[in-house]
C-alpha cells in the first residue's frame, strides 16, 4: 500500500498492513507510518496489494480511519492542487485537513455543547462582581446558548471558571442541521439591479462562474444573501470566502440576522476544536452556511450549492508560505467539480478576473450605482508640493477635517504603514536604523522607544545617541499611524481618536470594540489597509489618504493594480448612507497619470489601460509565470542552484529570466535570488516544470539551499 507524508517529498512510500486492520475503502484514510526513527501522520493513496516483496516492507503502525477523510470531489481536486503548483501530495492533503485531524487526533461524535445557568448561579449572579463573569451569566439567565453563539465569543477561560464554581452547566447534544426559519422574499428588499443579479445566480443550473462587480455600497452582500436564501431553501448548502478574520465576526452576525439560521465561521482565529466542529459539521451536512477564510476552500461540503468570493480581488486568498495556493483559483476548481455556481463579488476587480469575464468564461453581472440613498463620494487630489506639513498633514487637510467634525460628522485617516516612524534618523551625520538580517530600515514604535523591523520581526530598544558619531540629535523620519493618532489625538482633542492596525488589534474583539467606542458620535479613525475591507461606517464624512506617493513608483508589475484598488476601496467607505462622502488624496504628485485616471474615469478606466499595458508587455493574464526563489546564509548557494536550475528548461515556449538578486536581497539573515519563468502556453509552462521539479529536489545544491516554486505569484519579493 502506497503512503504520501507530510514531508517536501514528492514521492509516495510503501508499507505493508497487517490483516486485523480490516479491508475496507484505504485511499484517502489516514495512517501513522513509521518514518526513519519517528513516526507521522500520513494518506494512504492506493488500496493494498498482495506482493511477494511486502516481507520487506515496514508495516503501518495504525490505521486511523474507518473511512476515507475526504470526499470524492476534494479528494480528485487536491490531487489537481498538487500536480498544478508542482507540489508533494502529502503536503496538500495535510494542508486542507484541520490541525486535530493533521495530528492524528480522532473524530469526536458530532455533538455541540451547550451552556446552562445553575441554580446556584442563579441565585449568585446577583453578588457577582467580575464584569465578564457577570455578563455570562446574566446572558444564560434569558436560555441555554450554544459555545458557538456570538455572544459567548472570546469567553472560554470565563465559562471554565464558572463551570468549576458550579454556577453553569454543560450540555452535549448531538448535532443536527438547524430547522430552516420562514425565509420571506420580503426580507431582502433588492433594487433592480441587485434584483437582476441574484436571479441570474439562482437560474445557474450546474457550473457556473459570475464576476459580480458592483462599485462600493452597491450591495453586494445583499445579493449574496438573497442567493444564499435560495440555495438553503433548496436543501444544499453554502460556502463563502472572506478575505480577512477581522471581517468574519461582523460578517458571520450579518449573516445569521438576515437569514435566521446559525453560521458557522472557519478562520485561524478560532481554537483547533471549534475548527474541527466546523469541519464536522459541513462533512456531515449539519450546517447550510460556512463562511471562513482563506483556508476555508479545503471545506468539505455533504450538500454543495453555492460558493461565493467576498472581495474576490484581495491578495490575502494567496498563501504566501509553505503550500502557495490562490484560494479564489482553487475555489473555482472546486466549483466546477462539485458543479456548483461561484460568485466573485468586488468594487475592484483584479485584471485576471476582468480579463476572463472580456473572455465569456465567467459571467459578467454589474452593480453600478449605491444602495438606497447613499451617493458616491467627491474625490479630489490635494496638491502639498512646497507645503509645510504636520505629522504628514497639511494645514488645508486638517481645517477640512475640524469642518466635517463640526458638522457632525466621522473622518477616516488613511496611512498604510503602522508604527511611529517609518525610520529612525541622525540629522548630524545621517545614520540611520537599519535592521541587521533584513536590507531594510527599522521601524520606530512606541514614539520612538522601539525599534521593530516589520519583515523578520527583529525589535531592539531605540539608542539615545546616535552609534555613529555620538550626537543626540535622532530624530523619526516619516510618518505611521502612531504619530498621525498622537498629533491628531492633540490636536482633536475634543473627539475620540482610534487607531486601528495590526498593533492595535491583536485581541479577538479589538475591533469590534473600537467600533463601539467610535459610535456614531463625530471622532477619527486612523488606520491602515484593514480599515479599506468591507467595514461599513455610515456616519464617514471624510477620508483622507496619506501617504501615496511611495506606492505610485513601483518596480512590481501589479502595483499599480494594488495602488488603484486600495484607493477605490478606502474611498468606498464614505458616503455609504445619507451623510455625502469626500475623499482627499494628499500627494506631492497630483500629474501622475494613475491617480488622474482613477478620479477622472474611475477604475474600469484604469483596468482598460492597465490591461493594454499587461498585453503590450506580455505580462498575467495575457502569460502565465512561475517564480523560483532560493535563499541561504550566503549569497552563492542560491545563485549556483538557480544557475542549474535554467540549464533544466530547453522548450523554446517558455522564457527565463535571471537569476536576480530578490528586491529585498537579505532577510532575516538570508540572501535571496529568484529566477522568473514564463510562457504564453499554460500547458507549456507546466510541462517544463514537470520535468525539472524531481530533477530540483534531487540536486546536489539543493541541499545547500531553501528553495520554493511559486505558481502564478502575486508577491514578487
Amino acid at each position: 500500500m502506497q503512503v504520501v507524508v507530510p514531508r517536501p517529498m514528492l514521492q509516495a512510500f510503501d508499507y505493508s498492513i497487517d490483516a486485523s486492520f480490516g479491508n475496507g475503502p484505504w485511499a484517502g484514510c489516514r495512517v501513522r507510518v513509521p518514518f526513519g526513527n519517528t513516526q507521522l501522520v500520513g494518506v494512504a493513496i492506493s488500496e493494498p496489494e498482495e506482493t511477494a516483496a511486502d516481507a520487506m516492507l515496514k508495516p503501518i503502525d495504525a490505521r486511523l480511519d474507518a473511512e476515507p477523510v475526504f470526499t470524492p470531489e476534494l479528494w480528485a481536486n487536491l490531487g489537481w492542487l498538487a500536480r498544478y503548483l508542482h507540489m508533494p501530495l502529502g503536503e496538500v492533503l495535510a494542508t486542507a485537513l484541520p490541525t486535530v485531524l493533521r495530528n492524528g487526533g480522532e473524530i469526536p461524535p458530532q455533538t455541540e455543547t451547550f451552556w446552562q445557568l445553575s441554580e446556584s448561579g442563579a441565585t449568585a449572579r446577583g453578588n457577582v462582581r467580575g464584569a465578564k463573569q457577570k455578563q455570562v451569566l446574566e446572558l444564560l439567565a434569558a436560555g441555554e446558548l450554544a459555545s458557538r453563539d456570538p455572544a459567548l465569543e472570546d469567553s472560554t477561560a470565563t465559562l471554565r471558571s464558572l463551570l468549576g464554581k458550579g454556577w453553569i452547566a454543560r450540555v452535549e447534544r448531538p448535532l443536527t442541521a438547524p430547522a430552516l426559519p420562514d425565509l420571506a422574499e420580503g426580507a431582502f428588499a433588492l433594487n433592480d439591479e441587485q434584483a437582476a443579479a441574484a436571479d441570474a445566480i439562482k437560474a445557474a443550473e450546474g457550473f457556473q462562474a459570475f464576476l459580480l462587480d458592483g462599485v462600493t455600497g452597491s450591495g453586494k452582500t445583499e445579493v449574496y444573501l438573497a442567493a444564499i436564501r435560495d440555495c438553503i431553501l433548496s436543501g444544499k448548502q453554502a460556502l463563502v470566502l472572506v478575505p480577512e478574520i477581522g471581517l468574519t465576526p461582523q460578517t458571520v452576525r450579518r449573516f445569521e440576522k438576515h437569514l435566521g439560521i446559525p453560521v458557522h465561521a472557519f478562520h485561524s482565529g478560532m481554537t483547533d476544536l471549534a475548527r474541527l466542529q466546523t469541519w464536522q459539521a459541513a462533512n456531515s451536512g449539519n450546517t447550510h452556511v460556512v463562511l471562513g477564510t482563506r483556508s476555508a476552500v479545503f471545506m468539505p461540503l455533504a450538500r454543495p450549492g453555492l460558493i461565493v468570493i467576498d472581495e474576490a480581488h484581495d491578495s490575502s486568498y494567496k498563501q504566501l508560505d509553505g503550500i502557495r495556493y490562490n484560494a479564489h483559483d482553487f475555489a473555482l476548481v472546486r466549483a466546477r467539480g462539485l458543479n456548483v455556481p461561484i460568485v466573485m463579488g468586488s468594487a475592484t476587480p483584479g485584471m485576471e478576473d476582468l480579463h476572463a469575464a472580456s473572455q465569456g468564461r465567467f459571467t459578467y453581472l454589474r452593480l453600478s450605482k449605491r444602495a438606497g440613498v447613499a451617493k458616491p463620494p467627491r474625490v479630489r487630489i490635494m496638491d502639498v508640493r512646497k507645503q509645510a506639513l504636520e505629522a504628514g498633514l497639511s494645514r488645508d487637510l486638517i481645517g477640512r477635517i475640524r469642518g466635517a467634525l463640526d458638522a457632525g460628522g466621522q473622518v477616516l485617516v488613511f496611512r498604510n504603514r503602522r508604527g511611529y516612524a517609518p525610520v529612525l534618523m541622525c540629522r548630524d551625520c545621517g545614520w540611520s536604523a537599519q535592521c541587521q538580517r533584513c536590507d531594510a530600515a527599522m521601524t520606530v514604535h512606541g514614539h520612538g522607544r522601539r525599534l521593530q523591523c516589520h519583515h523578520c520581526g527583529a525589535s531592539r530598544a531605540a539608542p539615545t545617541a546616535c552609534p555613529n558619531c555620538n550626537n543626540l540629535a535622532l530624530e523619526p523620519q516619516g510618518q505611521g499611524t502612531e504619530r498621525i493618532e498622537t498629533f491628531l489625538a492633540d490636536h482633536f482633542d475634543d473627539v475620540p481618536v482610534i487607531r486601528i492596525d495590526r498593533g492595535s488589534t491583536q485581541r479577538k474583539d479589538a475591533m469590534a470594540r473600537h467600533f463601539e467606542t467610535l459610535g456614531d458620535a463625530p471622532g477619527i479613525l486612523v488606520g491602515t489597509q484593514m480599515l479599506a475591507k468591507g467595514h461599513d461606517l455610515p456616519k464617514l464624512a471624510l477620508v483622507a489618504v496619506l501617504g501615496i506617493d511611495e506606492a505610485l513608483f513601483s518596480t512590481d508589475f501589479r502595483a499599480s493594480e494594488r495602488v488603484a484598488q486600495l484607493l477605490i476601496q478606502v474611498a468606498g467607505r464614505a458616503g455609504r448612507a445619507e451623510i455625502p462622502g469626500e475623499v482627499i488624496l494628499q500627494t506631492h504628485h497630483p500629474d501622475h497619470p494613475l491617480l488622474n485616471t482613477l478620479v477622472d474615469g474611475g477604475y474600469h478606466a484604469f483596468a482598460d489601460a492597465e490591461l493594454g499595458l499587461r498585453e503590450a508587455a506580455g505580462f498575467p493574464p495575457f502569460a502565465h509565470m512561475a517564480l523560483l526563489r532560493a535563499e541561504a546564509k550566503q549569497a552563492e548557494p542560491p545563485r549556483a542552484f538557480l544557475q542549474a536550475a535554467r540549464r533544466l528548461f530547453d522548450d523554446p515556449r517558455v522564457e527565463v529570466s535571471g537569476p536576480v538578486p530578490a528586491p529585498m536581497q537579505k532577510r532575516a539573515g538570508f540572501e535571496r535570488m529568484q529566477l522568473f519563468i514564463s510562457s504564453k502556453d499554460r500547458k507549456a509552462l507546466h510541462a517544463a516544470l514537470d520535468a525539472i521539479v524531481p530533477q530540483l529536489y534531487a540536486s546536489p545544491q539543493a541541499r545547500k539551499v531553501r528553495w520554493s516554486l511559486d505558481i502564478d505569484p502575486i508577491d514578487l519579493y
